[in-house]
Formats: structure tokens, C-alpha cells, sequence
């Protein structure tokens, strides 16, 4: 194992339920075509989504960092446009190249060419002009990402977004506890919903439904989570947290940020909410969801089951080191320790389906035709790399007295990555123990 990291800030925003959120409409992101709508809301290109290198809005508030890594921003570094809405010229007037001094660039000989082609004896250019540009990005985000990303309290409702509420939306558990319940919402703590999905897939037991009743009259049902401290950012003393089932709705009535894939169900909202309500060290019910962005995966497992965090980069080691850990936290393919991977800052990801500086849940490892697998989930439940390094499929674990079986061919964000792969593409993976 490798020494602790002084601190971490894996973390990514959910384009899926960032985009629910601007539009206040649920889509079937099943669809082949639904990848436009995330272009179209978040003002960006699909294959310049997931790695901040590319300014992309889903790592607003961060920066890239010469080693690769990621830190956090000022909150006053990151601008805010004046609307919701793109401001465009009207370029169809522009015939020829001395017109483009109506959009503002007089000077082309300074003006960077991003990329250009020839198509069908037509040359496509596309310039990079930094004055006209007003998309979103991971520096400036427009008035609604503003409110959902960075919080905008209503102080008439305690920490309460624009255009939600808190409302109690079902019960705890459906049934089990199932490693596919937590889906990742829109804010970039993909590190604290990939290490409950680790405990609800390798420890089902640690997620617990503690309940006492309080108040007169009328019961309210209020859930108790335990949290340890382990140091660093993140963290407090520790502490049994008392939370309602209250959670974060819009208007609308569609979750904004952590829900479970079983509709009616809301004990990953609850963890979510149990977990601010910890690190922000406030008593009030209604904790900002927005201050649990960034963080570290590994350790966001130990404050849950007060295990001892240890990390392994790959970096130092080969695929067939990093193969042999899964397989030693394992029982029949399937980890039976939590284990959690987190990707680098920034990297080749661009038409890979791998997010850059995003944490996954290790669920187990396969030998398949002759070749080597990592078995992992990505936290927003959908999104699964494509290409030659990944396994199309039916793997089955054998998890206690039954079968769980993990079809990698459905878009559900579980898939089985080939190890040399694994290495290339992830920083590290850790497990508490």
C-alpha cells in the first residue's frame, strides 16, 4: 500500500442529472441521441465533457493543476453570466472574411485556429476567439448551474436551491440494499456515492437503518447514520447524525441531487444528506448538499465503516499488481472488502466513455477468453467506456447463499475493464479495511 494523500479532490457533476436540473425534465438517457441534449444544455461538445482540460461546466469551481491533479477554486474566481440563455451573433450575415469584424475579431492574424478540414472542397475553420466566448465552463456557469452547483439559500427556507423544496419522497429501503441504488445527483461528489455503492455491494449490512421517533403528537421518523473522523478536508469529530427524510426536490417534483435507482426509495438521498449535515458540523435538518463536492473515496468509506483506508497507485505498479489487490479483497470475483478507483486529473479520455478526476466502485474482477478484468460501476448509473478494453457480456458473483449476475452489455454504468486499461486510464484504487 501506498502513504495517505495530504488531500484529494476527486469529483465530477452528473451531466445526466445537471441537465435534469437546468430543463426541470426527465429524459431516457438509454437513447442513443439523448448525448445532444447534454451538448445543447451544457453548451459543450460530448467528447469534451468529461476531462476539465476542455473547461468543461462539470468540474465548475476547480482547476488543473500542473501534476495533473485538480484543486479547488475561489469562490470568486468563478464568474457568473448575466442569463441562463447563450448570447449569440447572428454570423449568416457574414460573407466574407472581412465581415467577421461584426462579431468583434478585427485582428486574424492573432486569432487561433482550433481545428480546421476539408469537406466535400469546403474548408471548415473553426477559430478560437476567447473575447466572444460566454459558454459555460468550469470558470463561469450560468445563473441556474449557480444555484444548484454552488448553493443559493433562500434564508426564508434555511439551504434551500431556487425552485425546490424538501420533501420526503418514500421509504428508506424498497427491499436489500443493492450496490445499483446510489445514483449520483449534481454536485461533484461522485467519491461519497461511489463508497456507499463499495459498502451496499461488498458489506450490504453497514448500511443501516437506525430510527427513533420523536416529537408529540403526530411521530416523525428521524434515520441515525454514524460517521468516524479520519482527518483532513471533509471530515469532523465523530458523530452519530440525525436527519429527517427530508430531501431536495424541484418543484416539479424530480431529485436534484443524490436519489436511488429504485424510485420510492431514498436511503442514498438520506446518506447524502446525513454525510453535509457531518462535515458542515451543523444541527439544522436542512444541510447544504453543495459543500460535500470534491473529496476522497477511500477515505469517504473509512468515516462509514471506521476501517483503516489504504490507497494503491498505478503508477508504481503493474496491471498484474493491481489485478492480484482486487482479487485479494475478493470471494468468488466479487470484492468482498469496499473498494473504490479514481481516474487522473486530466488524460487521453476523449472517446474513451472514462471521466477524468471521477471515482468508481470496484465490485469485483473476471478472467474471461484469456484476458484479465476490473469490475467496476460508475456512480451516475449510466456511461460505460466503448472499445476493445471492455467486456460485452454476462459476469455472475457468487455474494453469500445467491447469484448476482451483472449484464455488461446494458447501459446501467457497470462494466469490466481489461487491467492493462485499468492501469492507463486510472490513478489509483483503495480499499478500508
Amino acid at each position: 500500500m501506498d502513504q495517505a494523500p495530504k488531500e484529494m479532490f476527486v469529483g465530477v457533476i452528473n451531466p445526466y442529472a445537471l441537465t435534469e436540473a437546468i430543463t426541470g425534465r426527465k429524459f431516457d438517457w438509454t437513447d442513443a441521441k439523448s448525448y445532444q441534449i447534454l451538448e445543447q444544455t451544457l453548451e459543450k461538445s460530448y467528447s469534451e465533457l468529461f476531462d476539465i482540460k476542455f473547461n468543461s461546466p462539470l468540474y465548475a469551481g476547480l482547476q488543473l493543476e500542473r501534476d495533473n491533479t485538480v484543486k479547488t477554486m475561489r469562490a470568486e474566481d468563478v464568474k457568473v453570466r448575466s442569463s441562463d440563455k447563450l448570447e449569440t451573433i447572428n454570423f449568416s450575415t457574414i460573407k466574407n472574411l472581412k465581415d467577421l469584424s461584426k462579431a468583434g475579431i478585427t485582428d486574424l492574424d492573432s486569432v487561433e485556429i482550433k481545428n480546421a478540414r476539408l469537406d466535400k472542397g469546403d474548408v471548415k475553420v473553426v477559430l478560437n476567439v476567447p473575447k466572444l466566448n460566454n459558454t459555460i465552463t468550469n470558470t463561469m456557469v450560468s445563473p441556474v448551474i449557480k444555484d444548484i452547483v454552488f448553493g443559493s439559500p433562500n434564508i426564508n427556507l434555511g439551504w434551500t436551491p431556487a425552485n425546490c423544496l424538501w420533501s420526503d419522497r418514500g421509504n428508506f429501503f424498497n427491499d436489500v440494499t443493492e450496490f445499483n441504488d446510489p445514483i449520483q445527483g449534481a454536485v461533484g461528489n461522485c467519491y461519497f456515492i461511489s463508497a456507499i455503492a463499495a459498502l451496499a455491494w461488498a458489506t450490504p449490512y453497514a448500511i443501516e437503518h437506525k430510527v427513533r421517533a420523536t416529537g408529540t403528537g403526530e411521530t416523525q421518523r428521524v434515520n441515525a447514520i454514524q460517521f468516524y473522523t479520519k482527518g483532513g478536508g471533509k471530515d469532523a469529530p465523530s458523530k452519530l447524525i440525525e436527519v429527517t427524510d427530508s430531501t431536495i426536490i424541484t418543484t416539479s417534483n424530480n431529485p436534484v441531487y443524490c436519489r436511488s435507482n429504485d424510485a420510492g426509495e431514498i436511503w442514498p438521498a438520506v446518506y447524502e444528506k446525513a454525510f453535509a449535515k457531518w462535515i458542515n458540523q451543523t444541527g439544522d435538518d436542512k444541510p447544504d448538499i453543495t459543500k460535500t463536492a470534491y473529496g476522497d473515496p477511500v477515505k469517504a468509506i473509512a468515516q462509514l465503516n471506521n476501517k483503516t483506508p489504504l490507497y494503491y497507485y498505478t503508477n508504481t505498479r503493474t496491471a498484474d499488481q493491481l489485478y492480484g489487490i482486487v482479487r485479494e479483497n475478493s470471494m468468488s470475483m466479487k470484492t468482498i472488502n469496499p473498494m473504490v478507483a479514481w481516474t487522473y486529473g486530466s488524460g487521453n479520455y476523449s472517446g474513451s466513455n472514462i471521466v477524468a478526476n471521477h471515482a468508481y466502485t470496484i465490485l469485483g474482477w473476471a478472467f474471461v477468453n484469456n484476458k484479465s478484468y476490473i469490475i467496476l460501476r460508475n456512480p451516475w448509473g449510466v456511461t460505460e467506456p466503448n472499445g476493445l478494453n471492455s467486456y460485452q457480456g454476462l459476469i455472475s458473483f457468487f455474494d453469500n447463499s445467491f447469484w448476482r449476475p451483472i449484464n455488461m452489455i446494458g447501459n446501467d454504468g457497470v462494466f469490466a475493464l481489461e487491467i492493462n486499461a485499468f492501469k492507463y486510464y486510472f490513478a489509483g484504487m483503495g480499499v478500508a479495511k
